[in-house]
């Protein structure tokens, strides 16, 4: 727990110390921590110590966990590649979404989001830097997923979120990071009131606060190198 407890205090601080840099509340970024391949145990030591939000990009590692965990009030992220045969599980079982990125995924996990549960956040992921190796929709297409999302029942547009391209350089992410906050703020004078943008992880938080990020991600530096 000592560990776990340091580790938390050095990436609450790194955010607290990036947002003061940046000019902005500390209160204004949420952390979202990436539990893939971590065991139960390590996501009971941290929510006791007060997070709640927990992120999962693999449907059949995630579910066995959230049934042992189902007495703790914790919300699901699903972060991962989207298979539509695997959409009605994600939208019965996670309270957000973050990684959808095609028209067809969205109609699905609105059809199959049960209505007894509140409509299940969503997040649109963003290929900022068009890797074609890379999941997300194009930017040019955001507009009209957004649109559709805005008329689909049980599911609420929350935002966007963007995994950059791998680089050294700081000065590419950061330009990468305004891109997506830059499309952010027209969705929203479009009218569609978004308040997430999900961009940061462990090496780059600083430079995705400082783009406007109100979500981080962090895996590595709450839990550890990952096992294989």
């Amino acid at each position: 727990m000592n560990r776990t407890i340091r580790r938390l205090q050095s990436v609450r601080e790194r955010i607290k110390i990036a947002c003061l840099d940046a000019g902005r509340d500390p209160g204004e970024v949420s952390l979202l921590a990436v539990s893939k391949r971590q065991p139960t145990e390590q996501i009971i030591s941290l929510n006791d110590l007060g997070v709640t939000d927990f992120g999962e990009n693999q449907l059949q590692e995630a579910m066995p966990k959230q049934q042992v965990l189902a007495n703790l009030s914790l919300q699901w992220h699903f972060i991962g590649v989207l298979q539509s045969n695997k959409t009605r599980a994600i939208a019965e079982n996670f309270q957000w979404v973050q990684s959808v990125d095609r028209e067809r995924i969205l109609k699905r996990l609105s059809l199959q989001r049960p209505s007894t549960l509140p409509p299940l956040n969503i997040c649109l992921q963003v290929n900022i830097d068009r890797e074609p190796q890379k999941a997300g929709a194009a930017p040019e297409n955001i507009m009209s997923l957004a649109a559709l999302a805005q008329e689909l029942d049980n599911i609420t547009l929350r935002g966007l979120m963007v995994i950059p391209m791998i680089t050294d350089d700081p000065a590419i992410r950061h330009g990468s990071f305004s891109k997506v906050k830059d499309l952010f703020e027209i969705l929203n004078q479009s009218g569609h009131g978004m308040d997430t943008l999900s961009m940061g992880m462990s090496s780059d938080l600083e430079t995705a606060i400082a783009g406007g990020s109100t979500m981080v991600r962090i895996g590595t530096d709450l839990f550890g190198r990952r096992k294989p």
